[in-house]
């Protein structure tokens, strides 16, 4: 008989480990120092945990495991703010996970899948095409790959350090940001990326705010209406990149699907009811959609929903011929915007050396 796998840590809510220690027979007060000495410490030496029972550990080393994924490949950007990292996965599978430094804060940009179905023209990662889904303790564990780097590196960009000076526990430069928009699309694997969503905010361990925390969807118009109906905290960003029905089709195949008029519609009901606006991204391509009439097309769509648009250059990838957009073009598309009272941002473009920007990220040995 094949022994059952261990059961992963970074896949339980704290609740869960207080559940699963009360059901071998121990106080469930033990799980918080199991909780604090593997998320705050980085531990898992349950032996030289003071005050846990040894019968405890014993199990704990038999029947549990908190592995970190291992490191198959670490890129440094020449910007100095950006770092990549190709990482193992136990089935043999590999993902990449980006850390990047800004002023006030480091977010980590993480992965939900192998792969992706939604098959985006420009995306590298729909490039390459699906291939599974991530397990809840596969997403908690990049973004705790990258707090265990900042711990480790605290010291190489004090300038940009952002430190907890309140914990003694947290004396390093700390990640303070999550971006769902790795590799895969986050409401195609809502369960397991919802949980891990919880693990990160949980108290005592990696703390994240509700509001640090930022999925990216291409317009999953069911896992959004789900997102408003569950009343899911974070925050929620809607990859647009064309205004009409076709012209959208033409880039994210998954319109097909789910219409811009749905998508809109879904849109409409989660600014509502989570009261809050929503991010929508649109990748900038040359003589594609970066025109005055392009801008326009957006500003008549979301004006009727409270929305701010982040305008993306495009990043180039193997699979699509595209050219991205100047800042000419970028800072007229922003004034027409702001003409239907549109807030917009161009993104910082980071990490483009590594191929570490937006819908750059993919694994050939994936």
């Amino acid at each position: 008989m094949t022994a059952p796998a261990p059961i992963s840590l970074w896949g339980l809510t704290r609740s869960e480990l207080g559940d699963l220690v009360e059901a071998w027979g121990f106080k469930p007060v033990h799980a918080g120092k199991i909780w604090r000495h593997l998320y705050l410490h980085g531990r898992t030496d349950w032996q030289a945990l003071y005050g846990l029972p040894a019968a405890l550990a014993a199990r704990l080393d038999r029947e549990t495991t908190a592995a970190m994924l291992p490191v198959a490949l670490e890129t440094h950007s020449q910007d100095g703010f950006t770092r990549k990292y190709l990482l193992g996965l136990p089935d043999g599978h590999r993902i990449e996970t980006v850390l990047m430094r800004y002023s006030g804060r480091v977010t980590a940009c993480i992965s939900s899948q192998v792969g992706c179905a939604m098959g985006c023209v420009f995306c590298a990662t729909g490039q390459m095409g699906y291939r599974r889904h991530l397990t809840t303790a596969e997403i908690v564990a990049q973004a705790w790959h990258v707090d265990r780097v900042l711990r480790a590196t605290a010291t190489d960009a004090p300038a940009l350090a952002e430190v907890d000076h309140d914990s003694p526990h947290h004396r390093h430069e700390r990640l303070r940001n999550i971006v769902l928009m790795g590799m895969g699309e986050p409401l195609h694997n809502y369960d397991a990326v919802i949980k891990a969503t919880e693990i990160l905010r949980e108290p005592g361990g990696m703390a994240l705010g509700a509001k640090k925390i930022t999925l990216s969807t291409v317009g999953v118009v069911p896992g959004i209406r789900r997102l408003a109906e569950e009343r899911q905290p974070i925050y929620l960003a809607v990859s647009l990149h064309a205004a009409t029905q076709d012209e959208r089709a033409a880039l994210v195949p998954a319109a097909r699907k789910w219409p811009l008029d749905q998508l809109m519609d879904a849109c409409r009901h989660y600014a509502a009811q989570m009261e809050r606006r929503i991010f929508f991204e649109w990748t900038l391509i040359e003589g594609k959609n970066d025109r005055p009439e392009d801008a326009h097309a957006v500003g008549r769509l979301l004006q009727t929903i409270p929305a701010q648009v982040n305008l993306i250059p495009l990043n180039p990838t193997y699979g699509y011929g595209g050219v991205p957009s100047d800042n000419t073009s970028a800072q007229r598309f922003q004034a027409i915007l702001a003409d239907y009272g549109l807030p917009s941002t161009v993104r910082q473009r980071r990490g483009i050396d590594i191929a570490a920007g937006c819908g750059q990220l993919a694994s050939a040995s994936a």
